[in-house]
């Protein structure tokens, strides 16, 4: 196993300087191409939820919602109903199913607050979510991607 990536503390100072709904655009824009290209769909519970991911190393901060089955990015700075936060390697391993949120949460290397049935909703729906191909590729392993 390698050794964990640790980004300079600079980044995440930076980070929390940069305004929210400015990190939030470039994040929910990410979200929908992912679902555009059918990659992740949310479930209907989403509808007109709110959230919150931060990548704590990082300092950024997203918040999004679901309207219409489309994510959205939060401009009112209102508090988000579910709120995650871990670093940037354990959301990467999270998104490609090399842990789950359960293990992260209990290592303590997930960070969870808010509506906690909000939050077995969107741990569920991650936990079954299919991943393309090339995001559970392990990095340096296989073949080049290819589109």
């Amino acid at each position: 196993m390698s050794p964990p990536i640790v980004l300079p503390a600079m980044l995440a100072r930076i980070g929390r300087r940069l305004p929210t709904p400015l990190v939030s655009l470039h994040f929910v824009a990410g979200l929908e191409v992912a679902r555009r290209l059918k990659w992740l769909a949310p479930p209907p519970e989403l509808e007109g939820r709110s959230f919150a991911i931060t990548v704590e190393d990082l300092g950024l901060r997203n918040c999004f919602t679901v309207k219409r089955g489309a994510f959205r990015p939060v401009w009112n700075g209102a508090p988000a109903e579910l709120e995650l936060g871990a670093k940037a390697a354990e959301l990467l391993a999270l998104m490609r199913q090399e842990t789950d949120a359960d293990t992260l949460f209990f290592q303590r290397r997930l960070r969870i607050s808010g509506d906690t049935e909000l939050g077995l909703i969107v741990k569920n729906w991650l936990d079954a979510a299919p991943r393309p191909a090339w995001l559970q590729r392990a990095a340096g392993v296989d073949a080049p991607l290819r589109p």
